[in-house]
């Protein structure tokens, strides 16, 4: 007889999905459901709104990925006007969007993923010298004396034996799921708490460019600060301005990022994969991938200058590549069927963004509930598709749509991340492949932000300062109607927004999201998405109390379901508790 297994929240720190498995009497999963829990409209709130200021709402979607949706809002409608931006801005927007997937990636490995595979109490066993040998045999990291690893082992001894493990608590510690030595588990821990301390600086870039962090500020046709090569705030340009001294601390930033990526990510992840190895061969599921590209050189109308390409990659084969067209009505659909919202046209038909809607006026059964009705609706996610196909999205899509490419320096470090483990390149079709790829993306995209900065110093010491266009401010240079599209490579994959102006305001506003791609329920002819499909794909459960299995893949996609689905809670009450049953 099938159980049904619960984890509501499924996600460590950001909430709002819920997840049931269908187990068998082996405990393997052979049914699995991904229910976003709470509606989101932010869609209605920018309809009838000026373009110009829609990506000041569109942000605020998500704070874990602070910029992302203010970059695909204006994006949008410099796509939708034939907007250009000048050369600087796009490089300032290159390296806020570097920082932000360092910093997001970093974070979400050591915070919400790395104690899927590190048993923190365990680290109240290692040996603190073993554990600095361990830690010096990966990495040239200066913060591995024995000293450092024992200072580390009593502040968890301190919050193990006050029974208050704060930021460590409700781990499934103990789990014969967990293979990490004592030692690893130290090693693990000690980087768990000095990725806190880094983080702070790593944002600072967010605040030099854009003010602010979470959710810096942005500018349609541009960069929101002008550059002053006055080496003082008082230049006369603009309190505001981005002068040399800030530079100076961008690049201290990005050295920051660079080391911390090379001698304590990279490492950490090649030492804990080299002891889950079974992981590279469970929790693909769908095969399919898709990306939008990003980081342009020369814009976003030249994609011979992105970093990442578009295309997409169906059932494993890298040998071809289909071209992605954003505005084709063929390709990209959201479709309702099993999702708590109606379109005027029927729950069971696809609609293109542009046409795309936002009813909050289904009928049928929604929470609360016990068990998901998984025959009808079950999430407040949509469930988008790319000419039919369910795809993945994410730094797997991206390092693999790189690598068939043939780009040379994602060739190599996959090479090299592969050679180590011992692992032939098809183990990256799963669930520890995927947490792999986020590590190996940071080390790609870190060491470009380094290009992109010097472009900017060349392009200021040979006299260009510019970084907004003015040509296309002023409504009345607008068409009667236009629409467009704003995509990017978020930290969680592909994203984009599409806009359709009317008379000079918001006509319709669709945002179609990583996590939806991903998370979203079933569609019409019955798929799962990509985190079901992942979890029907060799999972058995030791201790149906004890998902972790359920865990470890579900967090390999990165889960924030905040893009997804929004939260309204006037009375400030508790939303949820973690259930498992």
């Amino acid at each position: 007889m099938n159980e049904r297994i619960v984890v509501d929240p499924i996600t460590r720190i950001e909430g709002h999905l819920r997840i049931e498995a269908e187990t068998g009497s082996d405990g393997s999963i052979t049914g699995a459901y991904s229910s976003g829990t709470m509606v989101r409209g932010i869609e209605l709130i920018l309809k009838g709104r000026d373009p110009r200021e829609a990506w000041a709402f569109a942000q605020r979607i998500c704070g874990v990925c602070t910029l992302v949706h203010g970059i695909a809002s204006v994006r949008a409608v410099e796509n939708a006007l034939d907007y250009k931006i000048p050369p600087n801005a796009q490089l300032i927007r290159n390296l806020m969007i570097a920082a932000q997937y360092v910093h997001d990636h970093v974070m979400h490995f050591y915070h919400l993923h790395a104690l899927d595979w590190v048993d923190v109490v365990s680290a109240l066993k290692a040996d603190p010298a073993a554990t600095s040998q361990l830690a010096q045999s990966i990495s040239s990291w200066p913060k591995s004396s024995p000293g450092y690893f024992a200072d580390t082992q009593k502040k968890l001894k301190n919050f193990v034996e006050s029974g208050q493990l704060g930021i460590f608590a409700n781990g499934f510690w103990g789990n014969p799921g967990f293979k990490l030595p004592p030692e690893a588990n130290l090693m693990a821990v000690a980087h768990y708490l000095e990725a806190l301390a880094w983080q702070r600086e790593v944002v600072k870039l967010h605040t030099i460019f854009g003010g602010k962090n979470p959710h810096p500020n942005f500018l349609v046709g541009g960069a929101p600060s002008p550059i002053s090569v006055d080496s003082t705030a008082s230049s006369g340009v603009s309190a505001t301005a981005v002068n040399m001294t800030g530079l100076g601390q961008v690049k201290t930033v990005i050295d920051s990022m660079k080391t911390f990526v090379e001698q304590v990510y990279l490492p950490d992840t090649l030492a804990i994969a080299s002891f889950y190895k079974d992981w590279f061969a469970r929790g693909e599921g769908v095969g399919n991938f898709l990306t939008f590209g990003d980081f342009p050189e020369k814009g976003m109308d030249d994609p011979s200058s992105w970093l990442i390409p578009s295309g997409a990659i169906l059932g494993r084969d890298l040998n071809t590549i289909h071209p992605v067209d954003l505005n084709d009505p063929e390709q990209i659909q959201e479709f309702v069927s099993h999702s708590w919202y109606d379109y005027s046209a029927g729950k069971d038909r696809g609609l293109h963004p542009y046409e795309g809607e936002t009813n909050l006026d289904y009928t049928g059964p929604k929470p609360p509930y016990e068990q998901l009705d998984v025959e009808q609706s079950y999430s407040w996610l949509k469930s988008p598709r790319w000419k039919g196909n369910v795809m993945e999205v994410g730094p797997l899509a991206r390092v693999l749509m790189l690598y068939a490419k043939g780009h040379e320096p994602t060739k190599e470090l996959a090479g090299m991340a592969l050679s180590k483990l011992d692992l032939p390149l098809e183990a990256m079709f799963s669930t520890m492949g995927r947490t792999a790829a986020r590590t190996l993306e940071s080390k790609i995209i870190v060491d470009q932000m380094s290009t992109w900065y010097d472009n900017l110093i060349a392009n200021i010491r040979g006299g260009d300062l510019a970084v907004h266009n003015e040509d296309k401010w002023e409504p009345s240079s607008w068409p009667k109607e236009a629409r467009g599209v704003g995509f990017m490579e978020a930290p969680r994959g592909a994203l984009a927004h599409w806009v359709v102006i009317k008379d000079g305001k918001i006509d319709n506003y669709q945002a179609v999201v990583p996590s939806t791609w991903n998370a979203g329920p079933r569609d019409a002819q019955g798929q799962p998405g990509p985190y079901e499909a992942a979890l029907m794909d060799r999972h058995t459960l030791y201790d149906p109390k004890q998902p972790l299995e359920i865990q470890r893949t579900i967090h390999s996609f990165d889960p924030c379901i905040a893009c997804a689905v929004h939260v309204v809670d006037p009375d400030g009450e508790e939303l949820m508790k973690i259930q498992v049953r």
